[in-house]
């Protein structure tokens, strides 16, 4: 017989203190990110507008009037999830009318693409990415107009992206104002149960302005314009060699854009590392992805309230959450192709420089900061 040996207290209390010593360091994480635990509270809030609104869009009782080759819940969960994070107001009351009118945006970006894409179509299989040009233009030219044109003019394209991804029609109009109805209404649930929880970061005012000779014309104006000629060459490039994520592309060369060149330049930087280290990571998960997708989709729920905290100081931390969620929810949702899914990382790369070279190149935009 063997005495069993009995563990001192010491080396019971090391083996707990090892145990919680990840989840103590991912506390420290978090409170450096979101000191006051603000965004925390809004990245659950949009995690949850999202379900709502798939929740809401996958009922047979709402299905049942749109044809089932629409994508109802995720076009609404796309909605109500992106309208979260542009919203940015302090009161419930004015969040609420804010989120109603960014998912009326979105709908709006999805239902002028929906109309003007099959007619573009017989020009080429990359002629419906112009209509994604002049969202790009819109991203950067409503920022004038604070943080609501700010937001109206990316709900404006996201609505375009899901369109172009989904490939809807004229005929699935009728969807997307239903898609747009269960988003405001999934969003603005959420927002009025977090109450003063949330203190939404103000972002800075534009930190550029152009040169003399450009007076007449607004800091926003050169910002739409250099992504919508970045977009454009991405979509003269698709035409003549075949991309096969080039929306991602343009996606990644609009929102590089900054208030300056030197922003730009910085934005640009943290992109990159993000995507470098989320596609990765996402890549790695595929195997657990098509074994366990409640697993996967409840990291993808975290990486989006991760993203929620980074934004706007830790750019480069926001990308790399988005970078890892877009990858493992493909796969959850049974894409696998390696070659795909690793296509949306390096065109997001080549998107960005694409975007730095218009900022630095067309109309670029000098800081009004004398040290920089």
């Amino acid at each position: 017989m063997h005495d069993n040996p009995q563990r001192s207290p010491g080396q019971g209390a090391k083996c707990l203190w090892g145990a919680l010593r990840p989840i103590s360091t991912i506390g420290r994480f978090l409170a450096r990110v979101d000191p006051g635990t603000h965004r925390r509270v809004k990245g659950l809030r949009l995690v949850t507008a999202y379900g709502i609104a798939v929740a809401l869009g996958t009922l047979q009782d709402i299905a049942h009037v749109v044809s089932s080759s629409i994508p109802l819940g995720y076009l609404a969960g796309s909605f109500a999830l992106w309208a979260s994070v542009s919203e940015g107001k302090t009161t419930r009351p004015e969040s609420s009318r804010d989120l109603v009118l960014l998912c009326l945006s979105a709908a709006l970006g999805a239902a002028v693409f929906a109309v003007f894409a099959e007619p573009l179509r017989v020009a080429g299989r990359a002629a419906p990415e112009l209509i994604l040009v002049t969202g790009a233009f819109l991203v950067g030219y409503l920022k004038q107009f604070g943080i609501l044109g700010a937001g109206v003019g990316s709900q404006i394209y996201i609505g375009q992206l899901l369109a172009y991804g989904a490939r809807l029609t004229a005929n699935d109009l009728r969807a997307i104002g239903i898609a747009a109805l269960i988003a405001a209404l999934a969003s603005v649930v959420p927002r009025m149960l977090s109450g003063p929880a949330e203190r939404p970061v103000l972002t800075a005012a534009l930190a550029g302005s152009p040169e003399s000779s450009r007076r007449k014309w607004s800091p926003e104006f050169f910002m739409g314009l250099q992504a919508s000629l970045g977009a454009l060459v991405i979509v003269v490039l698709n035409g003549l060699i075949g991309m096969a994520e080039s929306a991602w592309a343009i996606t990644a060369c609009t929102y590089v854009v900054a208030a300056s060149a030197t922003g730009t330049i910085e934005r640009v930087r943290r992109r990159i590392a993000g995507t470098l280290i989320g596609v990765p990571l996402g890549l790695a998960c595929l195997p657990v992805a098509e074994h366990a997708p409640l697993l996967i989709w409840a990291a993808a729920a975290f990486a989006m309230v991760i993203y929620a905290m980074a934004l706007p100081e830790r750019y480069d931390i926001a990308c790399a959450a988005f970078a890892f969620t877009l990858i493992v929810t493909l796969a959850a949702s049974g894409v696998h192709s390696i070659p795909l899914l690793a296509a949306r990382g390096w065109e997001t790369l080549l998107g960005g420089l694409l975007g730095l070279a218009a900022a630095m190149f067309v109309f670029p935009i000098r800081s009004l900061d004398p040290g920089k």
